[in-house]
């Protein structure tokens, strides 16, 4: 393993017990994000697939589209079927819940939340409506609803061979593995390693993986971590950097032929929390730093995007949609030009 996309280690000590299994399935349980902090993401790149929930649709779509072999359920899942208060937490996704006084704890972190009904399954009602065969690991990230999960389970027909459960209380990391503890010990699991956020337990007809699991947690330095890849935009030794540079010449190119409302949908997905500046700052954005006219309100954004701004974007644009010609089309074949290295 080079690179580990968990939070925590978690892909690491997991691939430690499984990696060796080929092709095999995973059930993660509040997937978040597909790929940065993600549990399961490692195991995809080996060619595993696995059933994904989460119940945050702008993430459960990412899925789609950068894990394709996955069955996605933008659902909850609990104890019984039905519907229940969801608390979509804004920003901090990885604390959405169905615990409210989970998900108001967010607000230390400056984060609010909305709450809506959502349907909520039975996981193992989930797992027979999509057979997936054996499991390799179970993940388990709800922000406190743990038990409500766990006690979803038929545990005499489903057994994942590892179980890997978050441990603690959101926002505070005080243990939280007391309640729900009992349910996997009851159904023949046996703890193997706790690494202070999460607990690693091994079924009992697959009692010889516990020997795989080291003692204590393996040290943070042991692999390369994503995160510490940084934005390739800003890293010149990124491993994707060059990709990054071809895509953005392509965006650039088609830049030019986007309406007032594409440009402003790319500034508001790359606002801060607030969502966009007023009309002023807005308008002074799109019009390279001239100042911005009288007037404008919150509702009116689209009368920033006057002359000026359409010619901030034809300047970005032009020097990738043919409009100029530029040294580095020109350079003979193989010969960088003089940027490059800089980039």
């Amino acid at each position: 393993m080079h690179l580990s996309y968990a939070q925590f280690l978690e892909d690491y000590h997991l691939d430690r017990v499984l990696g060796d299994r080929q092709g095999a399935a995973y059930i993660d349980v509040g997937g978040g994000h597909p790929l940065a902090d993600n549990v399961s993401y490692h195991f995809y790149l080996k060619g595993w697939r696995g059933l994904v929930i989460e119940p945050q649709g702008n993430l459960a779509a990412l899925y789609r589209h950068l894990r394709p072999r996955d069955i996605v359920l933008d659902v909850l899942v609990g104890a019984g079927d039905g519907e229940v208060p969801f608390h979509r937490v804004d920003r901090l996704h990885g604390f959405s819940t169905i615990v409210k006084a989970n998900a108001e704890g967010a607000a230390a972190f400056g984060a609010g939340f909305r709450t809506e009904m959502r349907p909520i399954r039975r996981l193992s009602g989930l797992i027979d409506s999509h057979g997936l065969g054996p499991v390799a690991f179970l993940k388990i990230d709800v922000e406190g609803a743990e038990a409500e999960v766990l006690r979803g389970v038929d545990w005499a027909r489903h057994r994942p061979a590892v179980l890997c459960i978050e441990a603690i209380q959101p926002g505070s990391g005080a243990p939280a593995w007391e309640s729900w503890e009992p349910i996997v010990q009851a159904a023949g699991y046996t703890l193997a390693l706790a690494d202070g956020i999460n607990r690693f337990y091994v079924a009992a007809e697959e009692s010889h993986l516990a020997e795989r699991f080291p003692e204590k947690p393996a040290p943070w330095d042991c692999v390369r971590h994503y995160y510490e890849l940084g934005p390739a935009l800003d890293r010149a030794d990124h491993p994707d950097r060059a990709l990054l540079r071809r895509l953005l010449k392509g965006f650039l190119a088609g830049l030019g032929g986007k309406s007032p409302e594409e440009i402003l949908a790319l500034l508001e997905a790359s606002a801060g929390p607030g969502g966009l500046e007023p009309p002023v700052e807005l308008a002074r954005l799109l019009r390279g730093g001239l100042p911005a006219p009288e007037g404008g309100t919150p509702a009116d954004a689209l009368a920033a995007f006057d002359d000026h701004a359409r010619a901030a974007i034809g300047r970005l644009a032009a020097f990738y949609d043919g409009g100029m010609i530029t040294e580095e089309e020109t350079a003979p074949e193989g010969e960088a030009h003089s940027g490059d290295a800089a980039s």
